[in-house]
């Protein structure tokens, strides 16, 4: 099976796959709020209550974050806030930030992760530290989602695994401190076998939070190759950089069809799996990426207001 999927627009339409649309229940997806923005009807895109990260970029004002979060809540939707360790000067900022999403947007749910900056702002240099403050547990916080990267993090281990590995630990013993639900949410990758054996590994390890796996959505071969390398993509990075090589491709749309089937056939096959839900990130557009769930998701996908 093809490691990546790249389809004329012109191409006949398929039958919707039963295993994936299973694997698309309950998807997630990513938006920033200069890109939500751009979106005149959410409603229009996306199933009733799908659950919608809001990623907090550098120099994003924290009124940007929370107008985004209140518009997305008003709508019905289950909003998940980005909360950047780094970024965040101390203790008592944590606390407002928190205090204005719930105000303003009944936010109970968060993502908590060190950040992409090489330098804390602050008190804080990763997502433990975040937890440790015991401030959503006061703020009666209902789900908190931690980073995962099926290929490695080079800002924590510049070879292998063993720092982040050991964070998930201890992540994994937090969820017995806590009220919240927890689960693990990841960086993309464009293969599914190793991102299979990562999540096996996890189980070997006594880890057991959930997954929800990052899946890059459709987009042109270029742009997706200049958001793997800022995201620090691994292995899987060169069989893009491969694909960009070859003129013919280049400029054919890429879709995570191929990755998507083997990934929800493997689910199909072990129920016990530990990746239970998709989470999109979409490069190629917040629009395109719904189309494409809405073309190959099925019941899954059908927007609120459909």
């Amino acid at each position: 099976m093809a490691l990546l999927n790249f389809r004329k627009k012109d191409d006949d339409a398929v039958g919707v796959n039963p295993k994936v649309e299973s694997f698309l229940q309950d998807f997630s997806i990513e938006v920033m709020p200069r890109t939500a923005e751009k979106v005149e009807d959410f409603r229009a895109l996306l199933p009733a209550g799908t659950r919608v990260y809001i990623a907090h970029i550098e120099g994003t004002p924290i009124e940007d974050m929370v107008a985004t979060a209140r518009r997305l809540a008003g709508d019905g939707f289950a909003v998940m806030p980005h909360f950047p360790a780094r970024i965040i000067k101390d203790k008592a900022t944590l606390a407002d930030w928190i205090a204005r999403y719930q105000g303003e947007a009944d936010v109970k749910q968060a993502l908590l992760l060190a950040g992409g900056v090489a330098a804390p702002h602050g008190d804080f240099s990763d997502s433990m530290q975040l937890m440790e403050t015991g401030l959503f547990d006061q703020a009666g916080f209902e789900r908190l989602h931690v980073a995962g990267h099926p290929e490695g993090n080079r800002d924590i281990d510049a070879t292998g695994t063993a720092n982040v590995d050991a964070a998930l630990r201890w992540k994994n013993d937090f969820q017995t401190r806590t009220d919240a639900k927890m689960a693990i949410a990841t960086q993309f990758a464009f293969e599914a076998t190793p991102i299979i054996d990562w999540a096996d590994s996890l189980v070997e390890a006594g880890i057991t939070l959930p997954v929800h796996i990052g899946i890059a959505g459709p987009a042109k071969l270029q742009t997706l190759i200049k958001f793997a390398i800022a995201c620090g993509v691994g292995p899987s990075l060169k069989v893009l950089q491969k694909r960009a090589m070859d003129v013919t491709k280049l400029l054919l749309p890429y879709e995570p069809t191929d990755i998507l089937t083997e990934l929800a056939a493997h689910k199909a096959a072990n129920p016990e799996f530990n990746i239970s839900h998709v989470h999109f990130f979409p490069l190629g557009g917040i629009k395109t990426n719904a189309t494409w769930a809405q073309n190959n998701g099925g019941d899954s996908a059908v927007p609120a207001s459909a």
